[in-house]
């Protein structure tokens, strides 16, 4: 593959002229820190994340806004290739907006990641690079088999789960289904409000969402906020309060994840984005933040796993 052809293929960058091909680092942003948004749907593709007509998507305009105001570079690709080549190993961070199998062309038929490169993606975060979840980065690389029944997202396989979600810190189950509300507004209980991104703010935050319902959850999760499951509908939250943001260390790479982020709404509301780009700051190592465990005391239900829905009526 020729290096300045794969290129074309697949990177899109933020500069100050806009989006465009990388040929070299400009020397005015050598001491930036860079950062790619990967955002390739093997499963379902969110609205959030869609480019139509050739224009950046929601997601990406609001890292974009993120990378000016916090000075970092930004790439935007959705090109699995992007793992394997010497440009992966540029980057400070990898934000994954993504779903289903990776390493499988999937429903947006852009180029999967390969088998090697999902390791190399791996070993890049053990060894250091920064990793930002959002949403449906975990409703990717689900412990196989993943059969369509979900069955298999029911069962706690811990250890035994997929490298990635090991990574990651936890799994999607499933959010609100049948009659019930798929979007509910809820409670997010702060329980670090010194995480970076959280300064002033005060808990609860009332948030309407696509919630999901999680479980295999690492141990040394260090929770930053949970869900309040109290007040919501249907038997995907019927259960204890769990974690929706949390942060952790996998070797020398710093992982965050949020669960927020499915409505397009939610990418103009300030505890959002001001999260995220904590987050995001904190995993290139730009801000210091305290991750230690704290899973048992800040969610100590976390462990439940509801109960199945029923299979559609035939």
């Amino acid at each position: 593959m020729n290096p300045l052809s794969t290129r074309r293929d697949f990177i899109r960058t933020t500069t100050a002229a806009g989006a465009g091909l990388l040929l070299s680092h400009p020397i005015s942003a050598a001491q930036n820190k860079s950062v790619l948004l990967f955002t390739k749907s093997s499963g379902f593709e969110h609205a959030v994340i869609k480019v139509t007509d050739g224009k950046p998507s929601i997601v990406e305009n609001a890292l974009r806004d993120m990378s000016a105001k916090y000075g970092f570079n930004l790439t935007a690709s959705k090109d699995g290739r992007i793992f394997d080549s010497k440009e992966f190993h540029d980057y400070a961070a990898v934000v994954f907006f993504t779903t289903g199998v990776l390493t499988e062309e999937g429903t947006d038929k852009n180029p999967p990641m390969s088998v090697k490169g999902k390791q190399a993606f791996l070993d890049a975060v053990h060894g250091g690079l920064g990793f930002v979840g959002i949403h449906a980065a975990t409703d990717t690389f689900h412990t196989q088999p993943d059969p369509q029944d979900l069955s298999n997202r029911y069962v706690a396989h811990g250890e035994q789960s997929d490298p990635y979600i090991r990574m990651i810190g936890g799994e999607f189950i499933i959010h609100g289904q049948s009659k019930d509300p798929r979007l509910q507004t809820t409670n997010v209980i702060i329980d670090d409000p010194k995480f970076p991104g959280l300064e002033g703010v005060q808990s609860p935050v009332s948030l309407m969402d696509e919630w999901y319902s999680m479980k295999d959850f690492a141990p040394d999760l260090h929770v930053i906020c949970t869900l309040e499951t109290s007040t919501m509908n249907g038997l995907a939250y019927k259960r204890a309060p769990y974690p929706v943001v949390w942060a952790r260390m996998h070797g020398s790479g710093r992982v965050f994840y949020t669960a927020i982020g499915d409505r397009p709404e939610n990418w103009q509301n300030q505890f959002h984005l001001n999260l995220l780009a904590g987050g995001i700051r904190w995993a290139i190592d730009d801000v210091k933040a305290s991750v230690v465990p704290n899973l048992k005391t800040a969610a100590p239900g976390y462990a439940e796993i509801p109960k199945p829905y029923p299979p559609p009526a035939k």
